[in-house]
């Protein structure tokens, strides 16, 4: 049984195929998936999915990289987050990789989430790029280590995840584990407890070898768990069947 714990099925390109997304992830073991919000005028038509779907759950909050795009306020974060299918806020965070300087919004944005999560209860979604010291930081300065999470898409080091451990959350392995020049990710991924591990595909994005470059899909997080097994020198089911079981942790509003 595994679990892609990130992925966004309301794309274009993956919603236009829901059926047969569906279909791949049954022939290959892949009982539940979580999609990721990003906006909140998608947000709609993510819920769409997850509720006309039993394996399919959501998130609720906006992407750092979405500068133009309506801001969500603690209160309306925390009001959504009550539907029974949304487990999770975010994914937030903060990115410094496309956006310069300025980005006192993004960091209040990465705020207010934190602060909307402490208050629903459920943790957080977190993407960092080119930012991971505040990152770090400010997860610790909002106390986020109270509903902790999980460092989805995880590149940076070995130190940084040690860190977000520290602080309650999860490493999430995405196809970038599969990639032969990912050292840096391949340490973390050895070095990371089998117990705090996540796997996800973050599709339609990051298809993992031997898909890299194609379209990618929920049926395809098998891959990043077998990476990690050969990491690790431990048998795919092992991994398959621990992360699957820190997945349902984590996000417990899922049942089973």
């Amino acid at each position: 049984m595994y679990v892609d714990s990130h992925c966004h099925l309301n794309f274009p390109d993956l919603k236009n195929d829901l059926a047969g997304v569906l279909e791949r992830m049954r022939q290959n073991q892949v009982t539940h998936a979580l999609l990721a919000s990003v906006t909140m005028p998608s947000w709609p038509g993510l819920m769409e999915i997850v509720d006309a779907t039993p394996n399919l759950w959501g998130s609720v909050g906006v992407h750092p990289d979405e500068e133009d795009t309506p801001e969500p306020e603690v209160a309306e974060l925390v009001k959504l987050a009550r539907h029974p299918k949304v487990v999770a806020i975010g994914e937030t965070g903060l990115d410094y990789y496309r956006l310069s300087e300025p980005l006192d919004w993004q960091r209040e944005r990465f705020r207010r989430h934190i602060r909307a999560a402490r208050e629903a209860g459920l943790p957080l979604i977190i993407h960092t790029r080119n930012s991971a010291a505040d990152t770090v930081r400010i997860l610790a300065e909002e106390g986020a280590e109270e509903i902790g999470g999980v460092m989805h898409c995880f590149t940076e080091t070995w130190d940084i995840a040690q860190q977000a451990i520290d602080l309650n959350f999860y490493i999430s392995m995405s196809g970038i584990v599969t990639f032969k020049n990912a050292q840096v990710v391949h340490e973390v991924a050895t070095n990371t407890p089998l117990e705090r591990l996540l796997i996800e595909t973050d599709s339609p994005y990051l298809a993992p070898v031997p898909h890299r470059g194609k379209l990618n899909d929920p049926a395809k997080v098998v891959h990043v768990a077998e990476k990690i097994a050969d990491l690790k020198g431990l048998p795919v089911a092992q991994v398959a069947q621990q992360t699957s079981e820190n997945f349902f942790k984590l996000f417990n509003k899922i049942k089973k």
